[in-house]
């Protein structure tokens, strides 16, 4: 099993001011969370897109990039790009010069974004987002495998012969698809033979474990190898403890301010106590053998290899977050990684192309 640390770059008011912090400094946190990330051993770290308030995420591909600047060996995800709202071919140029920059550590989560702010500004409608996703990401998986492009396309101006430089460093990058609630973000990974990215961080396990089992049933009727399947998923929090008392009680802050955040946003409910959070949400909160065995009970639905956790403190105090992350992986991971197997392709970086040899220089100059 791999292990993600993903943030979205939520930007929220200071409990204590009801002020948000300097924007700079959440984007210092980003970087620290990711060098941490890869200190302590994860995978992969991600940057969520959003274009709407409380976030900050509405340049991955910048964000990315400073990352890959700052570490050597973590696979950088997008989490997720919203093709329904992007250029394809601006999206392709950004993401094949990030592809270069960071040495092929690139792996994309793509998904239509969700948000109706966001759609507004874009001018998607939800009647056109879901064609929007699926013409954007044809377009784009076409200009990264060729060289030229013909595309009729319906919602930017058609493309002859296009040549999108610079040419990608993976050939091809891999696309995941990101689902929350939808058949067809599932339908449209499952077409392709692309690995599905599960949401799984707002409901109890059944609407999510339906749509893993939709997308199972497309990717035989597609004629793929049942053996080919990846599937990843997210969690709705995590702290690591020693017992699970002392997990609760440090949890318990974040919950109820998290809980008053989705109140006076209007947004809807799930879990109204931490107790009820804990036992049916994706959450990992509890001890190192709690957690183990929530994954292992998630993993017998979902049968994923791939699990994303917060890379935020979002409210711990940093000591306790730091702790809690290397707890994890120096607790559950390993055991996980010994029970769960790793997805079906390869996880390293593509190797470096030779450079080839300089020309020879006339005599005489």
């Amino acid at each position: 099993m791999r292990f993600l640390a993903i943030t979205l770059i939520v930007h929220r008011p200071d409990p204590a001011t009801g002020l948000p912090g300097p924007a700079h400094e959440r984007f210092r946190e980003v970087l620290d969370n990711a060098i941490l990330a890869e200190e302590l051993g994860f995978d992969g770290f991600g940057v969520g897109e959003r274009h709407e308030r409380p976030f900050l995420s509405s340049a991955p591909t910048v964000v990315l990039a400073h990352i890959a600047a700052l570490t050597r060996r973590i696979r950088l995800f997008t989490a997720v790009t919203t093709l329904s709202l992007l250029d394809p071919v601006r999206a392709y140029e950004d993401y094949a010069t990030l592809d270069h920059l960071s040495d092929g550590r690139l792996d994309l989560i793509i998904g239509k974004g969700n948000g109706s702010a966001q759609r507004e500004l874009f001018q998607v409608t939800p009647e056109d987002q879901w064609a929007r996703n699926a013409e954007s990401y044809e377009v784009f998986r076409r200009l990264w495998r060729e060289d030229k492009v013909t595309a009729d396309t319906r919602f930017r101006p058609p493309l002859k012969d296009a040549e999108v430089w610079p040419r990608p460093y993976q050939r091809p990058v891999r696309v995941w698809h990101g689902s929350a609630t939808s058949e067809e973000s599932v339908d449209l990974a499952a077409r392709y033979g692309d690995p599905l990215f599960s949401a799984n961080v707002t409901h109890p396990i059944e609407p999510y474990a339906a749509l893993i089992r939709h997308y199972r049933e497309r990717w035989a009727h597609y004629g793929h190898d049942p053996a080919d399947i990846a599937v990843g998923a997210g969690t709705a929090g995590l702290y690591v403890a020693r017992t699970s008392q002392e997990a609760l009680t440090a949890y318990r802050p974040v919950f109820e301010a998290n809980l008053a955040f989705q109140r006076a946003a209007g947004l809807p409910v799930v879990f109204e106590t931490l107790e009820d959070f804990v036992a049916r949400s994706s959450a990992l909160i509890g001890s190192p053998e709690q957690v183990i065995d929530k994954v292992h009970r998630y993993h017998e639905e979902f049968g994923h290899t791939v699990l994303h956790v917060g890379a935020d403190a979002n409210g711990l105090t940093p000591t306790r977050h730091r702790d809690s992350l290397e707890l994890f992986q120096s607790e559950v991971a390993p055991v996980l990684r010994r029970h769960i197997p790793d997805p079906p392709f390869p996880w390293a970086p593509a190797a470096p192309r030779p450079t080839p040899a300089p020309a020879p220089v006339p005599a005489g100059h």
